[in-house]
């Protein structure tokens, strides 16, 4: 049987994820996933794949707030889980990739703070409900479809089989975390969930949309937020890649809302 074996959120995107039991999907992807962002003076986003270091800022939920601790620093900020903004402060236009978002400045003491540690301008932003990021229009399954500030797509699902896999091939095992996987099933073969079309998790249908062509990010070790070397991009560039792109994992969009829980039966309703 297929089934769900882990499920991760990325509150900030590119910082450390969180590994959940249990977690509601929403119209943009898991609740609280990539829903805060680093941004540059210029309102870039940042990434680990020029800052590896963002690694070390590990979350965690605690109640009602989000607690950030750098790991080396040991230095924490606490923010609201549950952002609300006074109607009179202004919105600003934050550029993920080619994509102009409106977002929020959480607070200005929490970018200092991002600033202070990074040693560089940091500002900590908000993507609010009224924010609507469309999904690529050739990959979307309806004009609806919305994401949050994650590359492209609302969820990413990697099968235990497919890291087992590429782990058989190289000189050194990696974790999962290195891929950064919202969803994680065992008991397909691997790279199997690549050619889902239509599935379930639990009651909820998702749809798989593209596989994930991977980059850099994959390389840094998630835990000392440096860079390791050249795997796991080169082993799988050997067996991988398709086009211009090496592949791993694929990219889904939801169909409507609710719980999963790890556990929870995957049953593939189309595939190719």
């Amino acid at each position: 049987m297929v089934q769900l074996s882990e499920i991760w959120i990325y509150p900030v995107k590119s910082l450390g994820g969180i590994k959940l039991q249990e977690a509601q999907v929403t119209d943009r992807g898991l609740e609280h996933d990539r829903r805060w962002l680093l941004i540059d003076e210029n309102g870039l986003f940042l990434s680990q794949r020029e800052h590896s270091e963002l690694a070390l800022f590990q979350p965690e939920i605690a109640g009602d707030f989000l607690n950030i601790t750098h790991r080396v620093q040991l230095e924490t900020i606490q923010l609201p889980l549950h952002q609300s903004f006074s109607e009179t402060k202004t919105k600003i236009d934050v550029m993920v990739w080619e994509d102009s978002i409106q977002a929020y400045e959480v607070d200005s003491v929490i970018s200092d703070w991002f600033s202070r540690i990074l040693g560089f301008s940091a500002r900590l932003v908000y993507m609010p409900e009224e924010s609507h990021r469309k999904v690529e229009a050739k990959y979307a399954v309806t004009e609806a479809d919305i994401n949050s500030f994650s590359d492209g797509y609302p969820f990413l699902l990697i099968g235990q089989s497919s890291l087992d896999d590429l782990n058989s091939r190289m000189k050194e095992a990696l974790p999962m975390n290195r891929f950064r996987p919202n969803f994680v099933c065992t008991g397909g073969d691997a790279y199997e969930e690549e050619s889902w079309k239509e599935f379930t998790i639990g009651e909820l249908t998702f749809f798989g949309v593209k596989p994930c062509g991977r980059c850099v990010m994959t390389t840094i070790d998630q835990e000392k937020g440096v860079t390791s070397g050249k795997d796991p991009l080169r082993t799988l560039a050997k067996y991988r890649t398709v086009g211009n792109s090496v592949l791993f994992g694929q990219n889904l969009i939801g169909s409507g809302t609710g719980l999963v829980a790890v556990g929870d039966a995957i049953a593939v309703l189309i595939s190719i």
